[in-house]
């Protein structure tokens, strides 16, 4: 497969520049795809709990997809190798500090493995995204977890007092899911200082294509004059490939050689690499979906202040809503509804996490809401 676009090309697809003014908001005439629901729910069953992009992927990745069917009895060895060397390029590293994974989940509990053990630590917010916690129990390593700010961001200077010598792994989602929250790059810079470079910083981007606040930067402003630096990012988000499963990191040349022991061969396969390829190419597709994204959570927003109801403020792809009291039944009566809504976070029991829908789903969730809890009983 040959490449059709050229550095600079991919530059642009692979991330906007963070607070580069964008056109406002426009109203896109597109429905979103069908969920793919747990058995026993209703076709018509909306689903707003895993912080997926409801439009799916480009078009064009649609038709790599496809066309991918003539190599389907292939291994992708020789895709693999140009994915790699496209986001080598990219981030200006040789293609031995790029790991590919089945999804960024992959990456993560590679990560893990690597790096923790029975004597080493992981210091990591709270709440934040709980797969490292759930891989890091399988090392037996202890978890230090630093509880957030007031204001529902990571710790940081709480954080790197927790780390020591012991510490293996520290993980930071910025953005942070499931608050939505960023840390500044100056906080960011600052923090990584003072974290010991014998600890790896594992830094997650899940989200970073939907941040528009200019205080915010990619931790690859800071790759590879910081040696002890893991990122990793996802085609799940706005790239609409959740259900594809890719995702990559880079790190020192040690770092991934030592992560590549804990992996399979062919951890991906031909479709999805066509498709990221395609999407990388597609700029305009991920504009398009920056502009809807934020659309969808300017007029949430607007419907919760209406109401008098608190929120978070987001730089993702979903907002935390506050419900007033325990969550876990307002999640059960949306679902009654036949509306999925995300889980509850223990540290944080007041709070709904919604991910962010096409129209219709948000008018759909924001009726739900106000029969759930009427206004005039939050106003009593």
């Amino acid at each position: 497969m040959s490449r059709t676009f050229s550095r600079r090309q991919f530059t642009h697809a692979l991330g906007i520049a963070v607070g580069a003014g964008i056109a406002a908001p426009e109203v896109w005439q597109l429905s979103a795809l069908p969920p793919r629901l747990p058995a026993g729910l209703p076709a018509d069953t909306i689903q707003l709990n895993s912080n997926e992009n409801p439009y799916g992927p480009s078009p064009k990745a649609l038709e790599a997809m496809t066309r991918s069917q003539q190599v389907a009895a292939r291994y992708p060895d020789a895709v693999e190798t140009e994915m790699t060397q496209i986001i080598a390029e990219h981030h200006r590293v040789p293609a031995s500090q790029v790991m590919l994974g089945c999804g960024s989940g992959e990456l993560l509990r590679i990560a893990a493995m690597t790096f923790l053990s029975a004597d080493k630590n992981l210091v990591v917010a709270e709440p934040t995204f709980e797969a490292v916690l759930q891989y890091t129990r399988v090392t037996a390593a202890n978890i230090n977890q630093v509880p957030l700010t007031s204001d529902f961001r990571h710790d940081l200077p709480a954080m790197a007092r927790a780390c020591n010598a012991q510490t293996g792994l520290v993980y930071l989602c910025n953005p942070n899911n499931p608050t939505g929250t960023i840390v500044s790059s100056d906080e960011q810079d600052e923090f990584f200082r003072r974290v010991p470079r014998s600890a790896m910083i594992l830094v997650d981007e899940a989200y970073h294509h939907f941040v528009e606040d200019r205080r915010y930067t990619t931790a690859f402003d800071s790759f590879p004059a910081q040696s002890n630096l893991i990122l990793v990012r996802t085609f799940s988000k706005i790239y609409g490939m959740a259900g594809m499963r890719l995702g990559y990191a880079v790190a020192g040349e040690d770092a991934i050689r030592r992560m590549n022991a804990h992996t399979f061969w062919n951890n991906t396969n031909a479709a999805v690499l066509a498709a990221a390829i395609a999407s990388l190419a597609d700029r305009q597709h991920m504009i398009q979906q920056r502009r809807l994204n934020s659309a969808a959570r300017q007029w949430l927003y607007k419907e919760l202040e209406k109401d008098g109801r608190g929120y978070i403020p987001s730089h993702t792809n979903f907002v935390m809503v506050d419900v007033g009291g325990d969550v876990s039944p307002v999640i059960a009566e949306f679902r009654k509804r036949k509306i999925l809504v995300g889980r509850k976070f223990p540290s944080l029991p007041n709070w709904l996490r919604i991910s962010l829908g096409a129209p219709k789903e948000m008018e759909a969730f924001m009726a739900g809401l106000r029969e759930i809890i009427p206004v005039s009983s939050r106003a009593a």
